[in-house]
Order: structure tokens, then sequence, then C-alpha cells
């Protein structure tokens, strides 16, 4: 058994991949792909300040968002790094409205990669914790250069799910199926080193919940009747930092709940199935929690497009468990 001390992703990784018989490295070799894309956009994150990246383009991305020269940045470099290695068949980003297939001029493999490449990116310009999500399919269609459907998969498929947290140090957390871990980055060594292994949410959890209460007089009754019961009791407090990415990984780390429902504004919810909830989903449920659109599991729901937006409930099960007995009570 490898000490725990200053073990690198890398060697965590060839670890796990000995614990499977039947294992080539070419997951492990993605994976470590990605982690390297998420060096290179700490780097820049890191320097945005002095390297006049901060602000918008001026642009807007197909949600209508207005597009963070940060934000342009990041799904390049996710796209760079990963297109050329032959491991993956096609890739889909918030940032795009289209799947994007592995050009013929490289190699294709049995992945699809879809990712977030800069979450709470509005947050960018005044130095709040963002950060990068991604999850992993493999192929179930046989074009080499992947179809949609490869996308459209329900998230209980995903083989693996992640995200990068850029803040007061760069954490690089994901699951294979097999538990949740992280690593945080030394500056020093610039490798991802293991920090939290087998990461679960506490067990009785923080009395926390995490929603922007602004949004109160545009929820539904149940959903107000939800948050108005938590605040009665006296023993709940509330933390939303706006970036999901960073109220997620407060959420694994301190227990409670985080949501983000559906209301007038938002009568689907905002966040994106596909590239946030599925795999906050994924992690949630290696960590012994869940993740619910207030209505079923996430994981079981089957996207029926590449931006498709789900209300979102996840943390400990017990409160998600509440979550969903209050909104149905509505029905």
């Amino acid at each position: 058994m490898l000490e725990k001390q200053g073990l690198t992703i890398s060697r965590f990784l060839v670890e796990e991949e000995r614990r499977m018989p039947r294992a080539t490295g070419v997951f492990t070799g993605l994976l470590n792909d990605i982690a390297l894309a998420a060096k290179i956009i700490s780097r820049e994150v890191n320097h945005a300040g002095l390297a006049e990246m901060l602000g918008d383009t001026g642009e807007e991305n197909s949600h209508g968002e207005r597009v963070q020269k940060l934000d342009i940045f990041a799904d390049d470099v996710m796209r760079q790094v990963l297109h050329h290695t032959g491991l993956i068949t096609c890739m889909a980003s918030e940032e795009k409205e289209f799947f994007w297939p592995v050009p013929d001029s490289f190699p294709s493999g049995e992945y699809v990669v879809i990712y977030d490449p800069l979450d709470g990116s509005s947050n960018i310009d005044v130095n709040v914790s963002i950060g990068t999500i991604f999850s992993i399919h493999s192929k179930i269609s046989s074009s080499e250069r992947g179809e949609l459907s490869d996308c459209l998969q329900a998230g209980k498929h995903q083989v693996a799910a992640g995200y990068v947290l850029y803040g007061s140090s760069t954490m690089f957390v994901y699951t294979t199926g097999r538990g949740v871990h992280g690593f945080t980055l030394d500056p020093s060594l610039g490798e991802f080193v293991l920090s939290h292994e087998s990461m679960c949410f506490p067990d009785p959890p923080r009395r926390v919940y995490s929603i922007n209460e602004a949004h109160y007089n545009s929820w539904k009754t149940g959903q107000q009747l939800l948050i108005d019961h938590l605040k009665d009791g006296g023993d709940f407090s509330s933390r939303y930092i706006g970036s999901l990415v960073a109220d997620f990984h407060r959420t694994l780390l301190q227990g409670g709940i985080f949501m983000y429902p559906s209301g007038k504004g938002a009568p689907e919810g905002k966040l994106r199935l596909l590239y946030e909830c599925s795999p906050i989903a994924m992690l949630a449920k290696q960590a012994g929690g869940r993740a619910s659109t207030g209505a079923r599991d996430v994981l079981e729901v089957i996207p029926d497009s590449l931006h498709q937006r789900v209300p979102l409930y996840v943390g400990n099960s017990e409160l998600v468990d509440l979550a969903e007995e209050f909104l149905a009570e509505e029905d």
C-alpha cells in the first residue's frame, strides 16, 4: 500500500487501476488529461487580474448569458487538451450550442466528455470561488465520431464525474463509482496531491441550507413552505455563495442541502442537467447523499436536449427526502 503522504493523482489512479483486472490504462489517461487542463485553467484564474482576463467579451452564449473572457479560455483549454488524445469520440460544452465530434484528423476513442468549463463565472470579477465540472460516459452509438445520443444519456450511466474548485487552493474532486476522492494542487510541485480520501457527507449533517432566498416570491407554495419550515425551528442556518461548485463543495464537507428550485422566471429550473446536475448527482450518491429534481432522482432523468434544465436539491439524503415531501404535498 502506498503511503498517503504526497500521493499524487497520477499514482492514485494507477493504484485504482490495478484493482481492476480488465483495465487498460485508457481511462486513467483521460482523467490525467482533465487534471492537466485543470492546472492550466487554475494558473490563468489565479493571474486573471494581471493578464487582463477579467470581464466579459461582449457576447452571449447559447443560454443568453454574458460570456466571460475566462469562459472562452477554459473552454478552449478543455477542448485542446482532450481532442487529440485518441481517448474520446465527442465532447459537449455548456458554452456551445451543439456537441463537438473529434475531427477526422485525430484518432477517435470510446469516451464522451461533457463539461461546464467555468461554473460560476459571473463571480470572476469579484474574486469568488469558481469551478470546472465534468462528466464522462462511454460511447453507445456505432458512429466512429459519436452522435448526439452519446451525449444524451441518463446520469446513472456516467462512468466518472467530478469538479475542480478554484478557490484559496485548487481542488480536484472526482468519482469513478468507487467513492469520492479529493486532491489539492501543490503549487511547488505542480501536482494534485491526495488530501481528502473517501469523502462522505457528515452524519449527522450541519443544519445548513443553501439557496438564493431573493427568489422567494417567485417560488411555488411547496418550496416556500419548505424554507419556512427550516427557518421556524431556529436550528438551521443559511449559507449561499452563488457558485454551484463552491456551494456543493461546502455542503459535501459540512453537510446540509443545496437547492436551486424552479420559479416563475425559470419554470424548468436554471441549472443544466448534463453539465451541472448529473455529475454533481453522481458525486453526491457516491458520498452517501442524494440529488433530486424535487420529484425524482436526478440520475434517472433521461435528457431530451443538450441544454435541458432541471431543479436541483442535493445533499444529505434525509434533507433531500424532506424537500421532496414538501414539494409532493403541493402536487
